[in-house]
């Protein structure tokens, strides 16, 4: 699978800092389409922008689906196509693909353009005949995550088109290609405090209502919560302070207004709304609002046979058995486990979202292999 080089270097050679449109799709579809597969590629945005023109809140998104016999099992291959900015100080280019030694480099090569090429090397290897493959790629994972997958869900649904398992290719990998897949993740809410008060000269507190003293008490009840000490699969839950902000340019005027912004990283204990409610209670007790923004649900494919699938090639290639774990942050899966039974596997992320960011030759290759053996196996199983 000397391609996943060639493949991984096309990609990333097309920038496509989130959201992504245009030429990195242009470049996948050229892909794909050889192969068999049908490419529906749509863009979707904010109906008050003017995203449908293709604005800055446009997302485009693609489907590509390589049918099988009548009545065959379908497997789904999924990831992003768009990625973080690069920032300054790359050695070379951050969309200059260039192998040094035996890195690739460029923005993308592990998170997740590598491991796409991968799977587009993947499927070139498994015959029509085994059964349905599709592709689930959006270009808007890196960012709020509006309009990317959740749109792609939308699609299927409407056309009748439903895998039974999905593999998202994203970086799990912690220390060797093989040492880790994710069965699950916590889900995540970020809340924004107020706390609103009266404006006033220092000297006259009587005649002003200062919110920062409501808002630290509220605050510190916030802090002092215990959401619980995990599950069998799941870290305990973790409420965090990520923001605090009065702005008050003048050092003798109480503030009129407080906020605060908090981010919760919970487990299958809770939900998003009931921890929302939660704290709206806690803010609301000591004079405040609170608005949530639900990112996305905890979830969890518990072990069985799509992860010994995956476990058993992962062994073929690399002789590791994989960890099966739910650390980290949220990806496309939250939503995806809606539609079908989901596991994440890819690429090491050591590098993921860093300066000069590179993934060795080497693990694209076996990687590859990887995908080529989990995608026989779910269509044969």
């Amino acid at each position: 699978m000397t391609q996943v080089l060639d493949l991984a270097k096309r990609l990333i050679a097309a920038p496509s800092v989130t959201p992504a449109r245009g030429a990195v799709f242009d470049a996948f579809e050229a892909m794909v389409a050889p192969l068999g597969f049908s490419v529906h590629r749509f863009v979707a945005g904010d109906p008050g922008s003017d995203a449908g023109a293709g604005g800055e809140d446009a997302v485009e998104n693609c489907f590509a689906i390589r049918p099988g016999p009548a009545g065959s099992r379908h497997f789904a291959f999924a990831g992003h196509l768009d990625v973080v900015p690069p920032g300054k100080g790359w050695t070379s280019g951050a969309f200059e693909p260039e192998v040094r030694g035996d890195l690739l480099h460029g923005r993308g090569a592990v998170d997740m353009k590598g491991a796409i090429a991968a799977m587009v090397a993947a499927v070139a290897e498994v015959p029509a005949e085994a059964g349905t493959i599709s592709f689930i790629i959006t270009g808007d994972e890196e960012g709020p995550a509006i309009h990317g997958t959740r749109a792609l869900i939308d699609f299927m649904r409407s056309e009748g088109y439903q895998p039974g398992l999905c593999l998202v290719g994203e970086p799990t990998s912690v220390n060797r290609l093989g040492d880790m897949m994710k069965i699950g993740r916590r889900g995540s809410v970020n809340i924004w405090l107020t706390v609103e008060g009266r404006e006033g000269h220092v000297a006259y507190p009587h005649l002003a209502d200062n919110p920062v003293p409501r808002l630290a008490r509220m605050l510190a009840d916030l802090d002092a919560l215990h959401l619980d000490d995990g599950t069998d699969w799941f870290q305990p839950s973790n409420l965090e302070i990520t923001d605090l902000h009065v702005g008050n340019p003048a050092t003798n005027v109480i503030p009129a207004r407080a906020e605060a912004r908090l981010s919760i990283r919970f487990n299958d204990l809770h939900s998003g709304r009931s921890l929302a409610d939660r704290v709206t209670a806690i803010a609301q007790r000591h004079g405040g609002t609170a608005r949530a923004m639900i990112s996305g649900e905890p979830f969890l494919t518990p072990p069985g046979e799509f992860s010994a699938l995956v476990a058993a090639a992962v062994t073929a290639e690399t002789g590791l058995d994989p960890e099966p774990s739910t650390t980290g942050g949220t990806s496309d899966a939250r939503f995806l486990r809606a539609v079908c039974p989901v596991i994440e596997f890819g690429l090491c992320n050591a590098t993921m979202h860093k300066r000069d960011e590179a993934v060795t030759v080497a693990d694209l290759e076996v990687l590859a292999r990887i995908y080529a053996r989990i995608a026989r196996a779910a269509l044969g199983r």
